[in-house]
């Protein structure tokens, strides 16, 4: 039979480790996990709606974010917070790395839960390396209990992504009951299998082969870029690095003998999520989750030397030159982001409670009447954005001696969220030699409630 092309699957047994960036994970994880897994059952005041903080009302085509309201016409708006993810990922990987693949990324901090509960159940790396060899029941029924825990947080992420969607009280009511749509069983059962397959089984696979980042990385990094890296020079001498065994116990002698720092221990490889040696230099499977980094600490701390033979440090540092931040790459992502993170405050924020367009009617675009005048008819759109009630009058202005005729209509009620459609004539004599088409405005005059902004919509008059 050929070689297989491909490589074996390297299994790989994560070892516990302590330190500050550790702490640190556990810090953004737990914070992580209470916003998406709570977020659903803040309520909300509202009087039209939902009482849910976060709430995507897809069949009303409108999305709650607390007071924020978006509709589909505010679509720039998550245009505008693409971009400023994405600029802000090229910001931050310019300057420290890929710290958003070790600390906020979805894939980690799930498969940080998974392996959490891996070592609770199993224990740590030489327990679960055993148990792999071994035979019998016991494995079986270990990795049994594992496997279903697994599947436990899966559905608790299905489920809760599905609560984002509805109103969640009444959601998981109608889930158990089998009375929910097919949609929410289907996208819980999507995700949790997703869930299950990408932290559970795949974990670094999904890193390693899966994702587009750690290919098109490097095109962001530079000499300045903080990376988590081992400093060969400390660490390997000019003999290399050799375990502390007689003679080379302490830094003065392995010094004296041109020995590095490093002992050879193995721990920063043992911790590492992907199983790669950072040793060995920068590699694209790194997530720069700094737990190697913990590892070394705890080695030297032990050994009563300094600390930093691995560390966030950049290529600059480590051969003894400045490290810069500030220079025309990093001011050319943080100037644009500045600028639509300023542009999107200032439309959220002066975002008009009504929306209104209008449309010519076009068959026929005139019609004469008995009298001579002309009339033309228009067909207004009106959308009342806001949380209240309002009252409007539709006034003319622009068109000398043009009247408006509503039908019965004198103001326009519409309740919070409410759309309509009205319709208007505007007639007016033809004097000769006025020109073909004429502009005109229609104004939204609020009557209820006070203090409401004009809304003036803009259109034109045919006369022939």
């Amino acid at each position: 039979m050929a070689d297989s092309q491909y490589q074996a699957r390297i299994p790989v047994y994560p070892r516990t480790v302590r330190g500050r960036f550790r702490n640190l994970k556990w810090g953004v994880l737990a914070l992580a996990y209470g916003v998406y897994f709570l977020l659903p059952w803040v309520r909300w005041d509202r009087q039209h709606a939902a009482n849910q903080a976060v709430l995507f009302d897809i069949p009303g085509r409108r999305f709650y974010l607390f007071d924020l309201l978006v509709h589909p016409q505010d679509i720039f708006w998550l245009a505008a917070v693409l971009i400023i993810l994405a600029l802000l990922l090229f910001l931050v990987t310019g300057i420290a790395g890929r710290v958003f693949c070790g600390y906020f990324c979805f894939q980690t901090l799930w498969t940080d839960v998974f392996m959490l509960i891996e070592r609770w159940v199993q224990g740590d790396r030489a327990a679960r390396m055993r148990l792999d060899r071994q035979g019998g029941g016991r494995p079986l029924v270990l990795k049994g209990i594992t496997h279903a825990l697994w599947l436990a947080v899966a559905f608790a992420t299905g489920l809760t992504f599905t609560l984002y969607w509805a109103n969640a009280p009444d959601l998981v009511v109608a889930f158990f009951t089998g009375q929910a749509a097919f949609a929410a069983y289907a996208t819980t059962g999507l995700l949790t299998l997703t869930t299950y397959l990408l932290a559970g089984l795949l974990r670094e696979q999904v890193c390693t082969y899966m994702c587009p980042y750690a290919r098109f990385q490097s095109v962001m990094f530079d000499r300045d870029t903080l990376i988590v890296s081992y400093d060969a020079a400390r660490g390997e001498g000019t003999q290399g690095r050799a375990k502390p065994m007689r003679g080379l116990r302490t830094r003065e002698a392995r010094q004296a003998r041109g020995v590095g720092d490093c002992i050879d221990c193995g721990y920063c490889v043992q911790v590492c999520p992907v199983g790669i040696d950072i040793r060995h230099g920068l590699q694209y499977q790194c997530i720069h989750c700094a737990l190697c980094v913990d590892a070394c600490d705890t080695v030297m701390d032990g050994l009563k030397w300094p600390r930093g033979l691995v560390r966030y440090t950049s290529e600059n540092a480590l051969e003894g030159r400045r490290t810069r931040y500030f220079k025309p790459k990093t001011l050319g992502y943080a100037a644009p982001l500045v600028l639509i993170i300023v542009l999107l405050v200032w439309g959220i924020a002066h975002q008009t409670p009504l929306d209104a367009s209008v449309s010519q009617v076009r068959q026929p675009l005139f019609v004469q009447l008995s009298d001579g005048s002309i009339q033309n008819s228009y067909e207004i759109k009106v959308h009342n954005k806001s949380q209240q009630p309002v009252v409007l009058e539709l006034r003319l202005s622009g068109l000398d001696g043009a009247e408006l005729d509503t039908g019965r209509i004198e103001r326009l009620s519409l309740m919070p969220e409410q759309r309509t459609t009205l319709l208007a004539r505007v007639r007016q004599d033809a004097p000769a030699g006025a020109p073909r088409q004429q502009d005109l405005m229609f104004e939204l005059v609020p009557v209820e409630p006070e203090g409401m902004a004009v809304v003036r919509v803009e259109s034109q008059f045919i006369l022939r």
